[in-house]
């Protein structure tokens, strides 16, 4: 099985297409700025859950993110999930600069 995944800008989302068939296979919806990528939704179609979609997703989103010199918010909690399982993206997460407390 191949997956290959494409950024779709005007959609603000990466989609997932398996062994070249039009018909997505799983998408991954963003918000980007010029410095951050948050990655709000991601869903797997139910045919092709399990089988690396959603993996191939963050893989490439992250990636691109790394690429553009962007931090990730993972607001997301498959991305949240995966970047856990994955500590080399974990220097790509987004931490607050404030240091304002209470």
């Amino acid at each position: 099985m191949t997956v290959e995944v494409s950024d779709v800008p005007e959609a603000k989302r990466y989609e997932a297409r398996v062994d070249g068939e039009s018909k997505v296979a799983g998408v991954a919806d963003y918000i980007r700025t010029t410095e951050l990528v948050a990655f709000v939704h991601t869903e797997v179609s139910p045919e092709h859950e399990g089988r690396g979609v959603g993996a191939a997703l963050a893989r490439t989103a992250l990636d691109e993110a790394r690429a553009a010199n962007l931090r990730v918010l993972a607001t997301c909690p498959f991305f949240a999930g995966w970047i856990a399982r994955h500590p080399e993206y974990m220097d790509l997460l987004y931490q607050s600069r404030s240091r304002v407390s209470d």
